[in-house]
């Protein structure tokens, strides 16, 4: 090839289409928000409050009044349009403003500010540990130990998070593990794309087929009225099958990649880690570093303990791990760990934090889009809840089985709006279960609709703050993300509508 065409097909190749950013992406499905709001009027429900027993505890919900729906009307009896302009003062939403407004919306306890905040901290916890070098060092050694059987780390890992995502509704907690299996996936010869699955995407595949998750489950089936952690025998045999499918995917797409690197998807972000492999100094290991690696190992225990028995969230878990951060910072200066000094403890505060920035950014304007359309709150008149009340109307008319698979269906693409599994339950369940009363389908049916559509889209939707926050420790573009995984969830999609109408044809209940 000559010099001039070289040059010639380097042009054309620069000119290809690429995937946009993942901000720019999020931008125009906010200006699709707005447009929204001048089609569709704005109506509400009313509040009711639901009580169901688990393990012999009451528990009660607040959640919609499927009866209820009403269009909000002025004073002349026309539609009222909560239309969204470009810009709006005084708190309000509008389309210049609404990644802002994303941004600061909510408190310590959720999105916006909570998951954010969450993010950053966690993101600078751990790099203070990983400023010590310990991590490095200790992936180091494992390899050296475990040559020959490396790919054993991918069905373990797989099988504990997605267990986890079953057992305690683990999502957000993948975030710091995926900091610490990223580097070691590399190193192994993987990429990040493998870390994301055997970490945030296990638990997904956890939490969408569990048959005792508190989060999800077992809050569908309290406002269901279906007799709470009942259809367990069904529901682990779907976790295993699921599993199963993701494990060997993911050894699938692990070993082509071992093969040939240049097929990756996350290269970029790959590189980095392949850089700080470069980078690393002869592999050392001292009691400072078994101390930071045992406290490391104590606050990953305490956390799973905290949030099984105390039901502790983002502010708790973050404390935790902040705890940790100091704790293996005083450790590193103590034993001069890569020769550490109380200002780089600052100083890996500050980057790993950074490095969680970018995908702070798109949790906050992905929470900008809901607020658009209303902000999830059912006693508010929005478009939202005018799509949730049109789509239950349209699903009762349908026959049986249709309408079992479009009970799937709606929870999938619901779930980009409302990616909380329990904030999800107690919009669409009031609705869903009545509906399946009369379209002919069980109501543990359309629990199991809602589980699947809920979690599975988990994996893909943008607006999934975990996800992004996943993504990010491993400096994946969600735009590269999308590339890879919608064979995997197009795989996932079609069993699972298999299994909801083959759950319905054999009378779940």
């Amino acid at each position: 090839m000559s010099h001039t065409t070289a040059e010639v097909y380097q042009a054309v190749k620069t000119r290809q289409w690429r995937m946009p950013d993942t901000l720019v992406l999020i931008f125009f499905i906010g200006v699709l928000a707005v447009l929204l709001t001048y089609l569709i009027p704005a109506g509400s429900f009313d509040s009711q409050t639901i009580s169901y027993l688990v393990d012999g505890v009451e528990k009660s919900r607040e959640t919609i009044d499927p009866s209820s729906f009403a269009y909000a009307t002025d004073k002349a009896g026309e539609l009222v349009y909560n239309t969204v302009g470009l810009f709006e003062s005084g708190g309000g939403i509008g389309l210049m403003n609404f990644v802002f407004e994303g941004l600061v919306s909510g408190d310590k306890w959720g999105s916006a500010v909570g998951v954010i905040m969450f993010m950053l901290v966690i993101g600078g916890a751990f790099g203070v540990v990983m400023r010590t070098g310990t991590i490095d060092n200790g992936i180091l050694r494992l390899i050296d130990k475990t040559q020959g059987s490396e790919a054993l780390f991918i069905p373990v890992l797989f099988l504990l998070f997605s267990l986890g995502g079953a057992v305690f509704g683990m999502g957000e907690e993948a975030v710091a593990f995926a900091i610490i299996i990223a580097p070691l996936m590399v190193r192994l010869g993987y990429d990040g794309i493998t870390t994301v699955m055997v970490t945030y995407v296990a638990t997904q595949i956890g939490f969408a087929t569990s048959w005792m998750n508190p989060f999800s489950v077992a809050v569908a089936q309290g406002i269901a009225g279906v007799p709470v952690l009942s259809g367990a025998g069904l529901r682990m045999a779907i976790w295993v099958f699921f599993t199963l499918i993701g494990i060997a995917f993911t050894l699938f797409y692990a070993s082509r990649i071992k093969k040939n690197p240049s097929a990756s998807f996350s290269q970029k972000g790959d590189a980095h880690f392949k850089q700080q492999a470069l980078e690393s100094k002869e592999s050392r290991w001292s009691l400072g570093d078994t101390l930071v690696l045992m406290t490391v190992a104590a606050t990953t225990v305490w956390v799973v303990w905290g949030v099984v028995a105390h039901a502790w969230y983002l502010p708790e878990i973050a404390s935790q791990f902040f705890t940790m951060g100091i704790v293996a910072g005083i450790l590193g200066v103590i034993f001069r760990l890569n020769d550490m000094t109380a200002n780089d403890i600052a100083a890996a505060f500050k980057e790993g934090a950074g490095i969680m920035l970018a995908p702070a950014l798109l949790v906050g304007a992905a929470k900008g889009v809901l607020l658009i359309l209303g902000g999830g709150d059912s006693a508010e008149p929005s478009v939202l809840n005018s799509i949730l009340n049109s789509a239950g109307g349209a699903i009762s008319g349908l026959p049986e089985v249709v309408a079992a698979w479009f009970m799937y269906l709606f929870q999938s693409v619901f779930n980009f709006f409302v990616t909380s599994g329990s904030g999800q339950a107690a919009l669409t369940m009031p609705l869903m279960a009545p509906l399946a009363d009369i379209a002919g389908v069980t109501r543990q049916v359309a629990v199991l609709a809602f589980q699947l559509g809920d979690g599975f889209t988990n994996i893909i939707v943008p607006t999934s703050a975990s996800l992004m926050a996943t993504l990010g420790v491993c400096r994946i573009d969600w735009g590269d993300w999308a590339r890879f995984c919608w064979r995997f969830i197009t795989l996932l999609f079609v069993l699972s509508s298999v299994i909801v109408v083959g759950a319905h044809l054999t009378g779940f209940s």
